[in-house]
Formats: structure tokens, sequence, C-alpha cells
């Protein structure tokens, strides 16, 4: 129990103090380096921790706080400013409705879902991660990012999971083009065989993207001549959630 008790306290402590080397939580603790060194590891080993994308030196909170989807975040302000408009959104369409946030340029995780009664439905378990360039919801976050961060993803390189997956950079950037001019980015089979979507990016006063959310249907009931009219309720289920973030 001594050690779960230190895991979870300098889980804690670079939750607070991110990006933070290993030297800085030693003179933190009082612990030995290597005691803290081997804490880290393990916590980074589980997906509780991984090591900052610019200083593999520093140490910051990884995906897997998001994938646990806490009580805690039951009650932010963007759970509870999501739910009914996500609610709403699945009655409207009667299609899968999920949420997702960025875990920095790793991945999107899925926050929160909403089903709808298809017996052949799309399924995102909460937790579940996917890869910003290839999905409709990274898409509309990568859209409303700088441009600077749009290359540096485009610098890790842009893995292939379909035929139709934007994996040449100019194609990426011309997509994205794309979700701006129409406010929302659009995922046909391009992760997940069978698998489409439609998603507009949740900003904060600044139109900093926080999160996106998606409708998903299974490719079977996808219709193109229906994209403007389901673009049009993503994005406006966005802007309100955008607006009950903000407050009166």
């Amino acid at each position: 129990m001594k050690s779960v008790t230190r895991s979870l306290r300098i889980l804690e402590a670079v939750a607070q103090h991110q990006p933070v080397t290993v030297g800085e939580l030693t003179k933190l603790f009082g612990l030995p380096k290597s005691t803290v060194q081997r804490t880290l590891v393990t916590l980074a080993e589980a997906g509780w921790l991984r090591a900052n994308r610019k200083d593999t030196t520093r140490w910051e909170i990884g995906a897997r706080v998001l994938a646990v989807r806490p009580a805690a975040l039951q009650g932010s302000s963007l759970f509870a400013a999501a739910r009914e408009p996500m609610i709403r959104l699945r009655d409207t369409v009667n299609e899968t409705i999920h949420l997702s946030v960025p875990d920095a340029l790793h991945s999107m995780v899925v926050v929160d879902r909403v089903d709808c009664d298809h017996p052949v439905r799309t399924f995102h378990t909460v937790g579940d991660t996917s890869p910003l360039h290839a999905t409709a919801v990274g898409r509309a976050i990568l859209a409303q990012l700088p441009k600077r961060d749009v290359e540096e993803l485009i610098d890790q390189g842009l893995e292939r999971f379909s035929d139709t997956t934007p994996a040449d950079p100019d194609e990426l950037r011309a997509e994205l083009d794309r979700v701006r001019a129409d406010g929302y980015a659009v995922n046909r089979n391009q992760y997940r065989p069978g698998v489409c979507a439609l998603a507009a990016s949740v900003l904060d006063e600044n139109g900093t993207p926080l999160a996106a959310v998606a409708v998903s249907m299974p490719d079977s009931r996808y219709d193109a001549d229906r994209e403007p009219e389901w673009g049009r309720l993503v994005v406006g289920t966005a802007a309100e959630i955008s607006g009950r973030l903000l407050g009166p």
C-alpha cells in the first residue's frame, strides 16, 4: 500500500507541475532518484504518464487519465455542457453521438457516448483513442489548431489505415482547409472499415478547440446527399456546447 500511495502522490505531482523532470520530483518528495524513476516508468507503462513530446526528460499526464473518465469528469463543465445537446442530436439523427478530447497531438480520446436504437450501430468505448489525422473528430480539432501544430503532426509521420486515409501531407492540408470552410469534418472509412462520422469542434472563448462532438454511423447508412444536413446539425450541437461552457 505504501508504494501505491507513493505512486498516486507522484501522479498528482506530475499533474500539478507538468512537464516535470525526475530531479524536480526527487527534490519535491525527498526520495531516491531511482525510486522516482522506477515509479514514473511503471505509471508510463500503464498509460497514466508519458514523456513530453518536446523534451523527453520531462514527464506529463497520459491519456489513461482521460480514458477512465473518473467521476470528476462527470461533474466537469465540459461533460455537463455536452450531455443534453448530445442527447438531442441523437434523438434527431438516431445515430451514435460521441464526445472526444485531444490528448495533445498524440490522439483523440472518447470521453462520452450516447447510443442510438439501431440494432446495427457503431460503438466507441469510452477511453478509446484514435489518431487525429485519420478521424473526423481529430481533423475537426486539427483544423482549429495553429498551422505549426499541424506541421508538427505531419513531421511525426501520418499512418495510413485505409486507401482513403489522408496520409499524404498535402492531402491532409487540403482536407483541413475544407473543414475550416465547411465547419465540420467527414470521415468515411478512413480509419475503421465500415465506420463513418461527421464532427465539429467545441471551442473556448479564445477559439481554442477543447473537444469534438461527432455523429457516427455504419457505412451502410451513410447517405452523401444528407451530408450537408448532418454537418449543420453537428456544427449546431458543437456551438451549443461551446455556448454553455462560456455561460450567460
